[in-house]
């Protein structure tokens, strides 16, 4: 391809040409360090089996050298179809996965040489550590898609957490629990609609000034009451897996999608919700457009601000119930700061995912995948030290916020306070 054609390329294939840049010098890297420079292969085992589910295949044991040859060689063919696919100017995502999933697996065969993989717990461990990440993506896709920055995300998942976990102790029943924690984030988002709407106080100092404050307010109330008295305020229980019968018995994806708490359950229903509602309804065309044009909203006789406050509080309420799942979901009792960033974490997962509701839970579940593939082979062995592998969740962070993915643009009034008639 000529210089001269180079620069005129559209912006969308700017982008795909610096993907398959990258997903060649990956490639390449892959083939030499994971299929060549190994002197020698061990077997890996790869078990599919987790529980009860029908059994397709229950092992696979592979040479890892083998294996990670063949699956680096496999990403290079990817590669070569991506740029096939650029230069015909066909657009189509099953280069890119293919490419995903073959760099990965000879990742896996380099990595895990002479290991057991549990792959389908892995990929069930990824899930789960994606929840919280998709309920905060989720809450933000609300308030940025109506022009309002939500940095406040990590707060509403502690607050979510601290009373869900508090009212299911003193009731001793986790439905109740579940019930208070969108309340809870609500009320976090309130806070931020009232500062940020109708004062016009700056929204990111503002999201971080709310973190700030439900940290150290959990924080205090942690260690005054939940401590002391830990048997009354902070045992509330966790949610027992349900099985959807057939589903649950379906061979890998049996027990990853269709073995789970109410909590994640809920959060499919919640990103299918905000998908359809957002680009289906007229709710969602409005919120749109007090997005990204509020002065053309306001003359067709929209509210900008009360759809604006409306849907903030929304979004607290769902990134409330995604704080329920670190307590009833998965160790049943509050601990201070557990929320460990992860608001902030999905927020670069809805940037990365382009304030799109689909394109942020994939973001999300990659995220999600690599924390739980760095604990993984931390706890198996593996060449990398474990200081790097700790880093992997928040290099994945980087990568997205940083823009190596490629410009992303914002709605156009995000973050920007409006008053009556444009002024």
């Amino acid at each position: 391809m000529s210089a001269l054609e180079v620069r005129n390329l559209s912006a969308p294939e700017r982008r795909r040409q610096r993907g398959i840049i990258t997903m060649a010098v990956l490639a390449l890297f892959g083939f030499i360090v994971f299929g060549l420079l190994p002197k020698e292969g061990q077997p890996v085992t790869y078990s599919f089996v987790l529980g009860n589910e029908w059994i397709l295949v229950k092992e696979w044991i592979v040479n890892s050298k083998t294996g990670a040859l063949g699956f680096s060689i496999a990403s290079i063919l990817a590669v070569i179809l991506a740029t096939v696919q650029f230069r015909a100017r066909k657009t189509s995502r099953f280069a890119s996965i293919f490419f995903a999933a073959t760099f990965l697996m000879s990742f896996l065969c380099w990595a895990a040489a002479g290991k057991f993989i549990p792959f389908t717990g892995l990929l069930q461990g990824a899930l789960l550590l994606s929840v919280p990440l998709i309920f905060g993506a989720m809450a933000g896709v609300l308030s940025e898609r109506s022009g309002v920055i939500n940095i406040a995300i990590e707060g509403q998942l502690l607050a979510g957490a601290f009373m869900s976990g508090v009212i299911a102790s003193l009731t001793q029943n986790t439905w109740f629990g579940l019930l208070i924690a969108p309340f809870a984030g609500a009320a976090i988002s309130w806070l931020l609609a009232v500062f940020a709407i109708k004062y016009g106080i700056d929204q990111v100092v503002l999201g971080f000034v709310l973190n700030v404050l439900v940290i150290g307010l959990t924080g205090f109330l942690y260690k005054k009451l939940l401590i002391p008295y830990q048997s009354t305020w902070n045992s509330g229980g966790t949610f027992a897996p349900i099985e959807i019968p057939l589903l649950s018995k379906i061979p890998v994806i049996g027990p990853i999608f269709f073995s789970q708490s109410i909590i994640v359950y809920l959060m499919y229903v919640v990103v299918i919700v905000i998908h359809v509602a957002l680009f289906k309804s007229r709710w969602g065309l409005r919120t749109r457009s007090v997005g990204e044009h509020p002065t053309a909203a306001e003359s067709v006789g929209i509210d900008v601000n009360k759809i604006r406050f409306r849907n903030v509080v929304i979004a607290g309420a769902v990134a409330g119930l995604g704080g329920a799942f670190f307590t009833l979901g998965a160790v049943g009792a509050f601990n201070k700061e557990m929320t460990a960033g992860k608001g902030f974490i999905a927020l670069a997962a809805l940037i990365f995912g382009r304030w799109s509701p689909m394109g942020a839970v994939a973001a999300a579940l990659i995220f999600g995948f690599a924390d739980n593939l760095q604990g993984l082979l931390t706890i198996t062995g593996t060449p990398i030290p474990s200081e790097f592998m700790l880093m992997a969740p928040y290099i994945a962070t980087i990568i997205a916020v940083s823009g190596f993915v490629g410009k992303v643009r914002a709605p156009a009034a995000d973050g920007i306070p409006y008053k009556r008639g444009g002024r």
